[in-house]
Order: structure tokens, then sequence, then C-alpha cells
């Protein structure tokens, strides 16, 4: 995979435009055309599909209806349509894989069409800047979406292909961890300022937090390997009723293997020993809860990791590092900081998806983007190892349901304060 440089958020919206939508691309081009059709799951969504529905996006909501433009193929708009019901019909998502057709030529020439589109318009401002910068960001989310479903589909292949092949990553020496207090106290959390933000993250508002503490790191896999030892999947009183029936088919977190040298897992470098110093990822809130609950802590609110995290640089183990594996910290953190908050493993929360006080959605389509998803789900903070690093901010909220293993997915542990 050719290097991925991260775009500028103060670049000129040209080069941001160019810059992201050549990101995807780099992405798929190491992939043949079969590895682009394919899906393994119904959650995952085959790469060609990716690469049409964030071409879509823009042509739907920047492009339809504008003078002299002529859709690419008018089939498009219900093949590609993901979820919003305003827009109208959609090809069910469970079938994505079932699209031999268009071929995936067909669908870079739809990228194609649509980027000199935009393109052509953009010197005038002919789009509103902020449902131009929702596609883009739409488009980087699409590019974590397309690693972590891609790496499911590779792994359900017996020859176990690599993504690519750069294995080893070179071992680092674990940290020793410790708890980090908190003194809580009334603490503003939600996005504020004139920079981007998605409408989930709105508005800032106020919450009481009692003390707490936080762990200095993300549990390891070494940690979660003693969990497994200690009978952590056998064990009812760990669970969730909801995760024990989950877990009684469970051995392990999703990927790994055990042969006569040890835990072995799955990653987009192909198949390697688990090393025992990295993030764990791959794990669903049920075993996030459930090893928090063995090793006699808990996982953080959002509004506790986002306190945590609010005086830690941005920065870490993302997309662009190319190593698209979760690492061990390298160096000491600043005090006052939380190490590795951000990138390697998006962090499970015990907070439950839902609005913050004063939450309105966004008048038309694009108001099904976040809030329709408020149910059901579980609050993940600090992004990953695939996630680009001009994507994230302090206030981002992922969510997934609780039973979601493959995305990278890790656990840090929180504690109430001691006293």
């Amino acid at each position: 995979m050719n290097p991925i440089a991260a775009p500028a958020p103060e670049a000129p919206r040209s080069t941001r435009y160019r810059s992201i939508r050549r990101t995807t691309l780099r992405l798929a081009a190491p992939l043949s055309a079969e590895d682009c059709a394919l899906q393994s799951m119904p959650d995952a969504s085959p790469v060609k599909w990716h690469l049409a529905h964030t071409t879509w996006f823009f042509e739907t909501f920047l492009l339809e209806g504008r003078p002299h433009y002529r859709p690419f193929d008018p089939a498009f708009r219900v093949l590609f349509n993901s979820y919003y019901n305003a827009v109208g019909e959609k090809h069910p998502r469970a079938e994505r894989g079932m699209l031999s057709r268009p071929g995936l030529d067909e669908v870079l020439a739809y990228r194609d069409h649509v980027d000199s589109a935009v393109l052509a318009l953009l010197p005038a401002d002919a789009f509103p800047a902020e449902l131009l910068e929702l596609g883009l960001q739409h488009e980087q989310q699409h590019q974590e979406l397309i690693l972590a479903d891609l790496k499911h589909l590779l792994s359900r292949n017996p020859l176990k292909p690599a993504y690519q092949k750069q294995w080893p990553l070179t071992p680092i020496r674990a940290r020793v961890p410790h708890w980090i207090a908190h003194p809580g106290g009334l603490c503003e959390i939600g996005h504020a300022g004139a920079q981007f933000a998605f409408d989930n993250e709105m508005p800032r508002h106020r919450v009481w937090i009692e003390p707490f503490e936080i762990a200095s790191h993300p549990v390891t896999h070494g940690d979660f390997i003693r969990f497994i030892e200690d009978g952590g999947y056998r064990r009812p009183e760990l669970w969730l009723s909801a995760g024990w029936e989950l877990a009684r088919a469970w051995q392990a977190p999703l990927y790994w293997e055990r042969d006569e040298h040890g835990w072995r897992t799955f990653t987009l470098h192909g198949m390697v020993p688990v090393d025992a110093n990295t993030p764990i990822c791959h794990v669903s809130f049920f075993e996030a809860e459930a090893y928090a609950r063995w090793a006699g802590a808990r996982l953080p609110t959002e509004a506790e990791w986002e306190m945590a995290a609010r005086d830690t640089p941005c920065s870490g183990n993302f997309l662009e590092s190319g190593a698209l594996h979760p690492l061990a910290a390298r160096e000491e953190p600043a005090p006052g900081t939380l190490p590795q908050a951000f990138g390697d493993v998006w962090e499970w929360t015990r907070s439950e998806y839902g609005p913050y006080p004063g939450f309105r959605t966004a008048a038309g389509a694009v108001g099904e983007y976040n809030g329709k998803f408020m149910s059901n789900q579980y609050v993940l903070r600090g992004g990953s190892c695939v996630t680009p690093s001009s994507h994230i901010r302090g206030t981002y909220r992922n969510f997934f349901p609780a039973d979601a293993r493959w995305q990278f997915s890790g656990v840090r542990l929180a504690r109430d304060a001691r006293t």
C-alpha cells in the first residue's frame, strides 16, 4: 500500500477533497476485483460497495438536481444508498455481495465522473461548506470500514492471505500500568467551536462526575490471556445475561487461534503470534464488560473518558502509520495526559449511545446520519489504528451494538475513587 498522508484541516477544499478521495483508492489498490466484490457477513460490506457508496453520497447530496449535471447511472441511486429512507429505496444490506455488476472498473469510472463534477464546482463555492465537509468526514469513516470489513473477509479465506506484508512489527516492552486519579466535579463535555463535528457530539453541556480513577493504558493482549486462562469465558458471574449466551460460543477475541506454540491472531499482515504487550482489540462490549468485572474494575463512562483525555494531544497510531494493528506505547507520556487515548483501539465505554441534552436532528435526509441509531448501542472513544488521523477528536462518539467484534475495539478500565 502506498504511504498515506493526512490532509491538513486548513488545506484548500479542492486539495482536501482530492487527498481524501485518493486515500480511499490507495486502500483498494492492493486488492483484486474479486477481493473488492465479496461480502463476508451482513454487518460488513464489499470494498466495491464502499467505493461506490461514498461517491453516491457526494452525487446525491451535492450534485443531484443541479443544472447540467447528468447522473452516471440512475440505478446507482438505489444500489448504493445505505440507510437514507428519505432518499428512496435501497438495496438490502445483507445482499451487497450479490452485486457482481456493476464491475469494479465501472465503479471507478463512477468515482471519476462525480469527482470531475464536484471539482468543477468547488471554485465557485457552489456547495455549503458544512455539507461538503460532512461528505469528506463520511468518506474517512468508510476508509476505516474498508479495512475492518476487509480484515473479516480475508480471515474467512482458508489461505489467511495478508493485505500487506510488513510483519513483524517491532515488539515493544510493556509500560508499568497505574491508575490516574481525577477529582470529578462539574464538567463540560461535547463539541463547541467552529471546527467540524458530527451532530451527535453536540451540544456542549454540563455533567456531574464523581471522583474516579482511570487506567494509564489500555488492557493488553497479555492481560486478556490471563482472563482467558482464569476461565473468563466460562464464568457466568462475570457476564451480562445477553453476553453470556454469546460467550458460550466464544473462547477468545475474534481472529484468535491456539496451536502448540500458543495464541495466534489474524491481522491485515496475515496470521501472527499474539504480542502480549499490545492493546487488546476485536472484543465486544460484552467481553470488555466481563473483563472489567474480572479485574475488579469497570468501564469508564464517556464523560469520564472525555474528561480524562481533554488535555491529551490527538496523536497516536492511526491509519497513516501503516501499522494497521495496535502497538505498545513507545514513550513515556507527558504528565496530565492519558496514554494511548487516541489511535490503536477504540475504547468501549459503559455509556449507552443516546442524544445529548438539547440535541436536534438536522433537517432533510442528512438528519438520518446519526440520530436514528440512538438505541441499543454503546459509545466507543479515541479512534483506532485504521482511523484517519485528521478524522478524530476528543469529543468524537463512535457507537456499535454490544456484540460487535470486527471493529478495532478494545478496553480501558476505570474505577470509583478509593476513599
